[in-house]
């Protein structure tokens, strides 16, 4: 499979080009990712996923955004719509103002430096997983997830955990 390219920006958020990601990844380059919260329409539980574990980045842990990096040329709000459409089958479905932050840190010992931007949704209808992204998955109140959080010991994406706070406040 060919080494896919992703969009490259500077460290004040601009897009300033394109490289492979297994660079990007490597040389701990900026990069930006778009994700989506997927918040019951009663606004009373959040759906909760599992990585597969052969993903690049993170693989096996939990996450509660369906997201990934953004293509070159691509917003953040086509890059949300575009992995929540693939990762969860869910489409059509209008997105929130983001929320956005940047992460500036380690991830299996290498630099990694990221834009993130976080959207939410109010859905109850179906969930159908890509299964070469997504393991399982189940829909949690924000005091279960918050329990688990709790727990240093389980394993959820570092970058999401950066968004978080301002997501479950929403």
């Amino acid at each position: 499979m060919p080494d896919e390219l992703i969009a490259v920006y500077d460290a004040g958020g601009t897009e300033i080009g394109s490289a492979p990601r297994s660079r990007v990844y490597a040389d701990g380059l900026w990069h930006a990712s778009a994700g989506v919260l997927v918040r019951s329409i009663d606004g009373q539980r959040i759906y909760v996923h599992r990585r597969t574990d052969t993903k690049a980045v993170f693989a096996g842990m939990h996450d509660c955004l369906a997201g990934g990096v953004i293509d070159p040329g691509e917003t953040p709000l086509e890059a949300a719509t575009r992995e929540l459409r693939e990762e969860l089958g869910i489409d059509g479905a209008p997105l929130t103002d983001p929320v956005a932050a940047s992460w500036d840190g380690q991830w299996a010992g290498r630099p990694m430096r990221c834009h993130l931007f976080a959207y939410q949704i109010r859905h109850d209808g179906p969930v159908r997983h890509q299964p070469e992204e997504i393991a399982d998955g189940w829909w949690w109140t924000d005091a279960e997830l918050q329990t688990s959080l709790a727990d240093p010991g389980w394993p959820f994406v570092p970058d999401t955990r950066i968004l978080l706070p301002h997501l479950l406040i929403r």
